[in-house]
């Protein structure tokens, strides 16, 4: 005789019916719609049946309705829109968001080659752009908020090209359609300093100077980000609305 084994526990997360509408329309050239509900008992049979009341179709509206506002959710506030925020647009598709940052102390990591250790050290103020899937960044000269006409300059870090983008080589990029504006920010924010810096992108150094040479002389101490270092790379603000 066979064995038959219960492999269900295998399939991912089961569902039970717990109810039902059934449509009913009359037939001519005008037409009624009747909706029944039913409640499904522990074999999943309809039983209970009664008109649907007011009170069930306000319950699968909001139901609706909550789903629905989820997916326009991208990049929506949690509450007053922060005033590191430049510009956002919340579309769900091409959603973008600039931000800026000011000097700042961050954890950083480097791969063995570059003999710079990991550890704290001070990044100037700094623009950013991000998608879903990409993420842009510049250095700014103060900490005051930018304006349109504000200079941008290269940023003093590994992984960037000329224009600004950053490779994020191998870490998983996961933004979600719900995502506020605030989680988005933060969330590129720590996929950029949580990843390895590995080398330079482009035929020049992004400062006046030595790059590894910098972050050996600022990682684990304090001291400030020497500013008088940047490059500027001939963008303003406005260059990235």
């Amino acid at each position: 005789m066979e064995t038959i084994n219960d492999i269900t526990q295998d399939f991912g997360t089961l569902y039970h019916p717990k109810s039902a509408l059934v449509f009913y329309e009359t037939k001519g050239r005008t037409t009624d719609v009747y909706v029944e509900y039913f409640d499904m008992d522990k074999n999943g049979s309809p039983i209970n049946s009664h008109p649907l009341t007011v009170r069930e179709a306000n319950v699968l509206v909001k139901a609706l309705r909550t789903e629905e506002d989820k997916d326009k959710a991208f990049l929506k506030p949690s509450g007053i829109l922060p005033t590191n925020i430049l510009h956002l647009n919340p579309s769900t598709e091409k959603g973008t968001v600039i931000w800026y940052t000011k000097a700042q102390q961050r954890q950083l990591f480097f791969v063995d080659s570059l003999q710079i250790p990991n550890g704290n050290a001070y990044v100037p103020p700094m623009v950013w752009k991000a998608s879903k899937n990409s993420l842009t960044v510049y250095a700014l000269a103060s900490d005051r908020r930018p304006t349109e006409k504000t200079p941008l300059y290269f940023t003093p870090f590994f992984n960037i090209y000329e224009d600004g983008k950053v490779c994020m080589g191998t870490v998983s990029i996961d933004t979600k359609n719900s995502a506020s504006v605030e989680k988005f920010v933060c969330a590129w924010e720590n996929y950029f300093f949580n990843s390895y810096f590995s080398h330079l992108l482009g035929r020049n150094s992004p400062i006046k100077g030595n790059c590894v040479n910098l972050w050996k002389d600022l990682v684990n101490t304090d001291k400030p980000f020497p500013k008088e270092v940047l490059k500027k790379n001939n963008k303003t603000l406005k260059n990235l609305l």
